[in-house]
């Protein structure tokens, strides 16, 4: 199941979502209920405030000034405006027994709070005791029955006593229904500076929780309406994401199979459509050396049954009996020795393409003089100059030109290029070689064979490069080569880091250029006094 990246993608998508949700709910509902509470402790300090200034004249209820005054004016403001105390003599009813209350003092300012009744006109449901310095209950705005009750017991209140606000947050069961969660303040009195006693307050917290449970079940539905949207977006996703994949899939098990046919369709241009692509200019590569396989097997045959039917002939003519006549048996030799000798060249050319091909062609670099490879070349092939009266000049500048190549190599080049300018140049034509004959630069050497003969149809000239390929025009079987000759240029060039282009145009011409790695004249003279050593040897 898991090993679907469609199943996977969306997996993913819904853990993100969670994981982000969860977190946010997290946050958001901790702030809330702080700055639920804090509000809800500010609002009970300023009803002690209240209750204090109201009950005792010249009294002063301490309270510690919120840090955050902007937020702690968002509720406040609202609760503070509602918020007065009323008092009243009241007495107790006829049916009712006594109870005992405590007797403050005759000289304390809490003294005349012994019958007073309390009552908030807005409906917060807030619970107001005073308390005496020891912290004995002297008016209780809900229930009569804790008056004469010691509270000092209570943390909250044992602060307040001391001289600072209290506050504190507890489970309590009560019979005048403050039950649950219960927030608790207690407010420190003070008369001329002179502490007197404490306001104690209490109320349910029981409509912050339902807010907060609220809130809690709003971002539980939202997180299920999420996780369902976000489903449904991931799986159009992921089918968007898989589909192409999946015709890949498809497409790579036809081509396994030899379907080279197979193309697969590309409608993005993200990552999968350029993936499409490259799928695409792979199978169109694959298909192109397929037909170089095919086109090579089928040359490779034509080439070696043509010279091989020639021998059988001549072989059997010879057997027939034309092996007496002198004459006729020594043109036949010669005829067979020529045709064994080509055999042997094509042999040697396609095992110098195998070696290229599998990067097994191994070179024997030096320090050569372009001028004396040239040279050289052309006195190989000074029969052929002669016997068409063809003129070859050299341009090259002043001093020898030094590059690191492997000299038979860069020889058979040569007398490749030479060759295939002689064969189609016109009797009395030229040759001219030059060397950097586009400009001079500091890695490399130019070498350049031009030729004043028929030139290459511009429709051939991307082909010229390929194997066993020929122009069709002048450049028969008969009148050529194998057609290997410029592959195997390339193929040499190219291993010792050069390049080779060709330019022609019918009727005017051919020109080959090729480059070969320059070589300093400070690693000359090393090479060449090495060269010297061994020799010494």
């Amino acid at each position: 199941m898991f090993k679907s990246i469609r199943t996977r993608l969306v997996l993913s998508h819904l853990f993100v979502i969670f994981v982000a949700m969860i977190i946010s709910g997290f946050l958001l509902l901790s702030f809330l209920e702080r700055y639920f509470v804090d509000a809800m402790e500010r609002s009970l300090l300023a009803q002690a405030q209240l209750t204090a200034q109201a009950l005792i004249p010249g009294a002063t209820a301490r309270v510690e000034e919120p840090q955050d005054l902007a937020a702690a004016n968002v509720l406040n403001q609202q609760q503070w405006s509602n918020i007065s105390v009323q008092m009243a003599q009241q007495a107790a009813p006829p049916s009712s027994p006594p109870s005992p209350a405590p007797t403050p003092q005759p000289d304390s300012p809490l003294a005349s709070l012994s019958d007073v009744t309390l009552s908030l006109s807005a409906e917060l449901q807030t619970r107001i005791r005073i308390l005496d310095q020891k912290g004995i209950v002297l008016v209780d705005s809900m229930d009569r029955e804790d008056i004469g009750r010691d509270l000092s017991s209570l943390e909250e209140v044992a602060q307040a006593l001391s001289g600072r606000p209290g506050q504190a947050i507890r489970l309590t069961a009560s019979r005048m229904g403050i039950g649950g969660r219960t927030m608790h303040v207690a407010v420190p009195i003070s008369v001329d500076g002179q502490g007197v006693g404490a306001v104690y307050l209490s109320q349910s917290m029981s409509d912050l929780l339902a807010v907060i449970y609220d809130l809690r079940w709003r971002l539980v539905t939202s997180t299920g309406v999420a996780a369902v949207v976000a489903s449904m977006a991931g799986l159009l996703l992921s089918r968007a994401l898989t589909r192409p994949i999946r015709q890949l899939t498809l497409a790579a098990d036809e081509v396994a199979r030899g379907d080279l046919e197979r193309q697969v369709p590309v409608r993005s241009a993200d990552e999968i459509g350029r993936l499409g692509q490259a799928f695409n200019r792979m199978i169109a590569q694959l298909r192109a050396i397929e037909r170089m396989r095919t086109d090579f097997v089928s040359n490779v045959s034509h080439e070696l049954r043509t010279p091989l039917t020639a021998i059988k002939g001549l072989v059997e003519t010879l057997r027939d009996g034309a092996v007496d006549d002198r004459e006729v048996r020594d043109r036949f030799l010669a005829t067979i020795e020529d045709e064994t000798d080509r055999l042997i060249r094509l042999v040697n050319d396609l095992l110098v393409l195998s070696k290229a091909d599998s990067q097994a062609l191994k070179l024997k670099p030096e320090a050569l003089d372009v001028r004396d490879l040239i040279e050289r070349s052309m006195h190989k092939l000074a029969p052929q100059l002669e016997g068409k009266g063809i003129l070859v000049e050299v341009s090259a500048p002043d001093g020898p030109q030094w590059v690191l190549a492997d000299a038979d190599r860069i020889e058979q080049v040569l007398v490749n290029l030479l060759d295939n300018a002689i064969k189609y140049s016109p009797e009395g034509g030229r040759i001219t070689v030059a060397i950097d004959d586009e400009g001079q630069t500091l890695e490399m050497v130019g070498v350049a064979v031009r030729d004043e003969g028929i030139g290459i149809p511009a429709g051939d000239l991307p082909r010229v490069f390929e194997r066993f390929y020929r122009v069709d025009r002048a450049r028969a079987r008969d009148g050529g080569g194998s057609g290997l000759g410029l592959s195997i240029a390339k193929a040499i060039v190219e291993a010792h880091g050069g390049d080779i282009t060709l330019r022609s145009g019918e009727g005017q011409g051919t020109t080959v250029r090729f480059t070969l790695p320059r070589l300093s004249t400070k690693d000359t003279n090393a090479n060449t006094k090495g060269r010297m050593a061994r020799i010494d040897n």
